[in-house]
């Protein structure tokens, strides 16, 4: 096993933090910034996180390897899992996507530089990072702590990460890949892991912070809102689940195999369990691939992904669960054609549950999907009331013009994304996380009038 220097709090495990400790850590990433981070330009942000994402997609990487060795024993997924999360998501950092990033949120990438004039505007505004952002992590994905960091580096915020007990293992090799590339960033950055609750270390970090981020339950998020001092700035994301829809007319031949390929790649990116997996597939009747046909090749294709890329061991008590569910859908199963099961032999590695009637259900995740038959949307939304409000991305195949068309009705409706069936946890750079601006909610705009 490759040993880290133990650059942050989440390298000595065994460590007790205490209060003193986080309040002269969180002074010290105050000076830090100020110091090595704060007069840097975009330019120069854009191009180190573009050299670290480059070294991230090399084979012999140290950390890549680290995470594909030691991953799959410190996480929840097999090592070709982390392998493909890896390369979907550095891929993306590249200096014209991180520029449209900021053209997109702040309306010229030279704005967190200096004061730039938009077409038509009398003035002209620069925005501003804040001094110090928290965030609190609570998936295990580490795609949202790894975007959070990068946000973070460009508005020039020194930055304090939280994350779960036992989730740090990704974060911190990011984290430490930075270090590498520049000590000085490096030095504006901690990680850190303990459980929640721990109010004397929460007052501390509430305290010190300019903006707290935070994922989790609606209720987590209740609680943290009701300790931060009203002058912290608080963007929360909460719960929320994310399904896919496909109409009759492009279930045929290649392109139905196509989409039921696109359908297991979403199931299978980091086992289904972030907000952007799909808990179900609904499947719209009339297609020459009928929803319970799209149900049974999309277990065979499941069947198939475990021998290339297996989901890995869960908690003994998360495939008890699994077991419990399929009971129920055995018995439903054996007593009426409506219900259909297909499950991994001897393992609780994959699951494909196809039931006629549309109401939305909330999978056990781990690769435990639903295929849904409908006859339309609007037959899909009408199932899908329960989460109206709480839907992240709905995956889409349709055809090219009917797109539209279906997209404003689901806008309407109130899904924040819509992307095509096989990107669900795949979004781009310039994704609005919950329809909220990324990098946009981290800044102060100061205008300047002409």
């Amino acid at each position: 096993m490759i040993a880290l220097p133990n650059y942050f709090f989440a390298d000595l495990p065994e460590a007790t933090i205490s209060p003193a400790m986080l309040r002269e850590a969180c002074l010290t990433l105050k000076r830090n910034r100020q110091q090595y981070l704060a007069q840097r330009s975009t330019e120069q942000i854009v191009r180190l996180l573009c050299e670290i994402a480059e070294s991230w997609l090399q084979p012999d990487f140290s950390f890549r390897k680290l995470a594909l060795t030691e991953g799959p024993m410190k996480t929840s997924f097999g090592r070709a899992t982390i392998e493909c999360g890896l390369d979907n998501f550095f891929r993306q950092f590249t200096r014209e996507n991180l520029r449209a990033l900021l053209v997109q949120e702040i309306g010229d990438w030279r704005r967190l530089d200096e004061f730039c004039v938009a077409a038509g505007e009398p003035r002209a505004a620069i925005a501003t990072g804040t001094e110090f952002l928290i965030h609190i992590a609570s998936s295990n994905i580490p795609n949202p702590t790894w975007t959070s960091l990068a946000l973070g580096l460009l508005t020039r915020s020194a930055q304090f990460v939280k994350c779960g007990s036992g989730s740090a293992f990704l974060p911190r090799l990011f984290a430490h890949s930075i270090y590498e590339a520049d000590r000085k960033l490096g030095a504006c950055l901690e990680i850190a892991e303990w459980r929640g609750g721990n109010a004397a270390l929460e007052e501390v970090l509430f305290t010190e912070a300019d903006c707290v981020a935070a994922t989790g339950s609606d209720e987590t998020l209740g609680l943290i809102r009701a300790k931060l001092p009203a002058r912290v700035r608080f963007l929360g994301y909460g719960h929320q689940v994310s399904f896919g829809f496909a109409t009759h007319e492009v279930l045929h031949g290649s392109r139905g195999r196509k989409i039921v390929n696109g359908a297991a790649d979403d199931v299978v990116a980091w086992n289904q369990l972030g907000c952007l997996s799909p808990h179900l597939f609904y499947i719209e009747r009339g297609g020459e691939i009928s929803p319970e046909h799209f149900a049974q090749m999309l277990a065979e294709e499941l069947e198939q992904r475990e021998s290339i890329e297996p989901r890995g061991e869960v908690p003994t008590e998360i495939a008890a669960g699994i077991a419990s569910r399929r009971n129920i859908y055995e018995i439903r199963a054996a007593h009426s054609h409506e219900t259909m099961l297909w499950q991994s032999k001897g393992s609780s590695a994959w699951t494909v549950v196809y039931e006629a009637e549309p109401r939305f259900a909330m999978s056990c995740l781990h690769r435990f999907v639903y295929v849904k038959a409908v006859a339309s949307l609007k037959d899909a939304l009408r199932g899908a009331d329960s989460v109206q409000g709480s839907v992240s991305t709905v995956g889409l195949a349709a055809d090219e013009a009917k797109v539209k068309d279906l997209a404003i009705e689901l806008a309407r409706w109130g899904a924040t994304r819509i992307c095509p069936i096989g990107q669900m946890q795949n979004p781009p750079l310039t994704w609005r996380h919950d329809g909220r601006p990324a990098l946009g909610d981290l800044v102060t705009w100061t205008d300047l009038e002409l």
